[in-house]
């Protein structure tokens, strides 16, 4: 496996907020995340691959692909799946389920409250 695509995730977020109401995790402003783009959130030792589609719709999956562990938010998005650049895998977005394969990613749920995205499922154990 290539160590290059073996980067830690570049978003932390050091100031993460808990909602005491869902137990969703703020990750930040929306705008963080270009359209069409997915970046990688680290939340204390747990990491997440948060995805924005061109028209706006937020969705997350685990940081490496279950294949052989590549970036996940590194991989193309596009007709609601993102492939994975180190093999060309492809995963749903909304499920994480495999396009063309029989693996699957885990995914998380996500909502943009505002302009803040939130995540759930990602507590520490």
């Amino acid at each position: 496996m290539r160590s290059d695509w073996m980067r830690e995730c570049a978003m932390e977020t050091d100031n993460h907020t808990v909602s005491s109401n869902s137990g969703a995790i703020a990750l930040g402003p929306v705008g963080r995340i270009p359209p069409g783009e997915g970046r990688c959130f680290k939340i204390g030792a747990r990491q997440a691959a948060v995805f924005r589609q061109r028209d706006g719709a937020v969705f997350a999956l685990q940081a490496r692909c279950p294949h052989q562990g590549g970036p996940l938010a590194d991989g193309l998005i596009g007709a609601g799946a993102v492939v994975c650049p180190l093999h060309g895998r492809r995963f749903r977005l909304s499920d994480g389920a495999g396009v063309d394969n029989e693996l699957a990613a885990r995914s998380y749920p996500v909502e943009v409250r505002g302009a803040t995205i939130f995540i759930r499922g990602l507590e520490q154990p």
